[in-house]
């Protein structure tokens, strides 16, 4: 890593989320250690605390295409403030969700603060599922569903438009890793996307070390560095039961430990989120824990 200070934002948001309890991420992963850890490392670490998010309890759905768009729109307008606040002045931004909308935010303050400086953001997501849905094809209308597909410029305006431009990342520097659950009207919008998606078939048949070899070079092609995006639900449920919505079948312990060391070793990491642990269905904190320890390998931990 080439900053030696990391600015720690909590976005406990799960207006995007059918299951309620992400929005308790944030705190589960600080009690599982974080920042003494990272100090550990060697690292300055920062806590800026958690963006101000609508309750859904006390606000109204809106248009059930997209639940809760606006509440949704103005976090992530927050959240893109302190995460490019923290970039510019000179921190490396680590998100802790929340759902996976948060991203949205993220991405924007990333890439506002790039593109001021001439320069641009790759991006590795590493997730069970695509999130590449609009309000036209999502099944369930969850935002969280959306995120990946709104920073490359696929959705309702009020999204891809932050700052007043889009893509916030060129779908070319994208590469997705780990999906096995992709809906029906979705896969369109990954195949003509330009986004290089890598299935759990890939990772079988391949190995994760090639997989990930191929997406730090995607993400990095004539960029300044990525960000990663990591969605605790990509890993198999039985390392990481605590997530907002699990699927089988996915990536083992040591497969996220490899990606997040090799991500570490490419020098070009600039940003990372860790999303979706949902502390109410987790057993003893274990998801949490999980996540501190991928952000720990991304972050320069080493096995000797």
């Amino acid at each position: 890593m080439p900053r030696s200070e990391i600015a720690i934002i909590g976005a406990p948001l799960d207006l995007g989320a059918g299951r309620r309890g992400v929005d308790m991420g944030p705190s589960a992963i600080r009690v599982a250690n974080l920042h003494e850890r990272l100090r550990a490392l060697g690292y300055t670490v920062r806590d800026l605390g958690n963006i101000a998010v609508d309750q859904p309890e006390s606000i109204a759905v809106g248009h059930e295409s997209a639940r809760y768009l606006a509440e949704i729109a103005r976090a992530s307008m927050r959240l893109a403030g302190m995460v490019g606040k923290a970039a510019a002045g000179g921190a490396t931004p680590l998100v802790l969700g929340g759902d996976h909308s948060v991203a949205i935010g993220t991405l924007s303050g990333m890439s506002r603060w790039l593109r001021r400086r001439k320069s641009s953001l790759g991006l590795i997501w590493i997730d069970a599922h695509a999130d590449m849905n609009t309000p036209g094809s999502s099944p369930s209308g969850n935002v969280h569903g959306m995120p990946l597909a709104c920073v490359v410029g696929l959705g309702p305006e009020e999204l891809t438009g932050l700052y007043g431009f889009a893509p916030k990342v060129d779908p070319r520097n994208v590469a997705l890793v780990g999906i096995r659950d992709v809906d029906q009207l979705e896969r369109p919008h990954v195949k003509n996307s330009g986004v290089r998606a890598f299935t759990m078939r890939d990772i079988d048949e391949r190995g994760m070390r090639a997989v990930v070899q191929d997406a730090i070079q995607i993400a990095g092609a004539g960029t300044a560095g990525f960000h990663v995006s990591f969605d605790m639900d990509a890993v198999d449920p039985r390392e990481a039961p605590g997530v907002g919505t699990p699927v089988r079948g996915g990536i083992s312990y040591r497969e996220a430990h490899l990606a997040m060391e090799m991500v570490c070793d490419s020098g070009k990491l600039l940003s990372m989120e860790i999303v979706e642990v949902n502390p109410v269905i987790d057993e003893v904190n274990r998801t949490a824990e999980l996540a501190v320890e991928l952000v720990l390998s991304a972050m320069g931990k080493r096995i000797l």
